[in-house]
């Protein structure tokens, strides 16, 4: 029996205080976790929503088809993580994966359940993919430290159309780099000064913004998936 998943993960401040989100369906149930932290990433939360969510159903057999909004949880598990453990854990520039103890966990969970076990689905983020939605409310819930009602009943009683997918949630690749290795080019560069958010078109011009200003963030985005998840994580919108 095929078990469908969504999770999410948020955190306010990035770092700063920060949730998950799961709801999971199989057959004719449907069960919601979630779970906070006091002080983690918006990255952090996003792997350990899928981690807990593989926990959950240790010994439930079924192929998982795990959607997401995540392109950095996703492409990791699927693609980068077999280049970190040949390269001793560091990234292609030598210095060493974030959250490296959440990759190695989640890998022994997604191992465990066999080859073809997990299927990985990119969602777009904020674009009314029901169980995408309430897996991000739980997660923001948890984050702000609100009581979040987790349901555990019946798919038919369930008020979330779950099975209400896009038909493509293939994971939009990134850019490749150029000849002689190369850094691809950006797709945008993002600030965020007094909670407004920005998008320029240069580092220069990005840079102006942020220098100088306590508390600016600033960051290179390499796709339009990879800049909406950087503002998922700034909790900003432009």
């Amino acid at each position: 029996m095929s078990i469908l998943l969504f999770t999410d993960g948020a955190a306010k401040g990035n770092p700063g205080p920060g949730g998950w989100g799961v709801v999971m369906a199989r057959g004719d149930r449907v069960r919601e976790l979630g779970g906070r932290s006091a002080h983690t990433t918006n990255n952090q939360m996003e792997l350990t929503a899928p981690l807990e969510a593989l926990r959950a159903l240790r010994g439930v057999d079924g192929v998982v088809a795990l959607h997401a909004d995540s392109t950095y949880v996703i492409q990791g598990i699927t693609q980068w993580i077999h280049g970190w453990r040949r390269r001793g854990w560091h990234t292609a520039e030598g210095k060493p994966v974030l959250n490296r103890e959440l990759w190695e966990a989640l890998a022994v969970e997604v191992t465990a359940r066999g080859r073809g076990g997990v299927q990985w689905h990119w969602v777009r983020g904020h674009a009314a993919v029901p169980g995408n939605e309430r897996a991000d409310e739980i997660a923001s819930g948890c984050a702000a430290g609100k009581p979040v009602d987790l349901y555990d009943g019946s798919l038919l009683d369930y008020p979330i159309a779950l099975h209400d997918l896009p038909d493509d949630t293939s994971v939009p690749k990134r850019p490749a780099g150029g000849a002689r290795g190369k850094p691809a080019p950006a797709y945008s560069y993002l600030s965020v000064v007094d909670g407004v958010a920005v998008r320029h078109a240069t580092w220069a011009e990005c840079e102006r913004r942020v220098k100088g200003v306590s508390g600016a963030k600033f960051k290179k985005a390499m796709s339009a998936a990879d800049e909406q998840a950087i503002l998922q994580g700034w909790g900003a919108r432009l």
